[in-house]
């Protein structure tokens, strides 16, 4: 999903070893993300559909920026209320119907968690423009804002949440996957009100990309407010889930490895013999539901 983001030729390792993420002090990243929680979510109730062990909620709800955004709740029946719920991301280019999220949604339902789901901005029903997703060339600050307004749209997501009886808002998961990892884990970083954060097939490090000038003023500023190797450790002391691929062919497992390695604890990583885009659905969406059974 996110194979041409990443360079993974030698030069990309040499930088990943010799320079150490960072940002200037003065850039407060822990209140980037900050915005005004009172203002209107303006929520409405489109339809709601009914599966033989759960119903699911179409949603309209508006974000920062004045953004729509659409969103679908799903909750068991027949399970006392209220319940946790897992919030699920996807990956790069991606929705939140496509079939390994349809996957996790019916894993998470069965196990007994309510289930929200969003598109990533300018992805699924919120596609606005069709431009490269690049942050390297093109419109590479438009790409940086998709994270952005995407982690603004999660939070704006658990204001939703909130009102909601069936749901227990004191019990938040979320499981992103690629690109729904990176985003996840500035997210959960964020905002604590998320408990469990579960991060798929995602790394730390962007500003390795920009090669020679990976340690650049410009790198590092670029970077800085949606990079998860500078949110990582404002994790702790919630417990962190890795899931990764040893043969990944698109997220350089060496950055895998930086980011867990970042991260405090409690914490725990789990390696499958596998590439980005064929790790066992099964083991990994189990191994996740293990971890909330745990800590959720």
């Amino acid at each position: 999903m996110l194979k041409k983001i990443f360079n993974t030729g030698l030069l990309f390792l040499f930088i990943s070893l010799i320079f150490s993420c960072g940002t200037k002090e003065s850039l407060p990243l822990s209140k980037y993300y900050n915005y005004d929680q009172k203002l209107p979510l303006k929520d409405t109730l489109l339809q709601v559909d009914s599966a033989d062990n759960y119903t699911m909620r179409h949603i309209d709800y508006f974000s920062i920026n004045n953004k729509k955004v659409k969103a679908l709740l799903s909750i068991p029946k027949n399970i006392d209320k209220p319940i946790p719920v897992i919030i699920l991301l996807h990956g790069l280019g991606d929705r939140k119907t496509v079939d390994y999220i349809e996957a996790g949604h019916e894993y998470f339902i069965k196990s007994g968690y309510a289930v929200f789901r969003i598109d990533i901005a300018n992805h699924g029903d919120r596609l606005e423009d069709n431009y490269e997703f690049s942050f390297t060339d093109g419109y590479k600050y438009w790409t940086r804002n998709i994270i952005i307004q995407t982690v603004f749209d999660l939070r704006r997501g658990i204001d939703l949440l909130n009102k909601i009886p069936d749901i227990d808002s004191t019990r938040i998961g979320f499981y992103g996957i690629s690109l729904g990892g990176f985003t996840g884990t500035v997210f959960c970083a964020v905002d604590k009100r998320v408990k469990v954060p579960v991060i798929a097939l995602a790394g730390g490090g962007f500003n390795v990309m920009f090669g020679l000038d990976a340690l650049s003023e410009e790198a590092l500023d670029y970077f800085s407010m949606i990079d998860p190797i500078n949110y990582v450790e404002m994790l702790s002391p919630r417990p962190l889930l890795m899931l990764n691929a040893e043969n990944d062919d698109v997220v350089p497992p060496f950055t895998t490895k930086r980011l867990f390695k970042k991260a405090k604890e409690p914490k725990k990583i789990i390696w499958y013999n596998a590439k980005h885009h064929d790790v066992p659905i099964d083991k990994v969406y189990q191994a996740g539901i293990d971890w909330y059974k745990k800590y959720l």
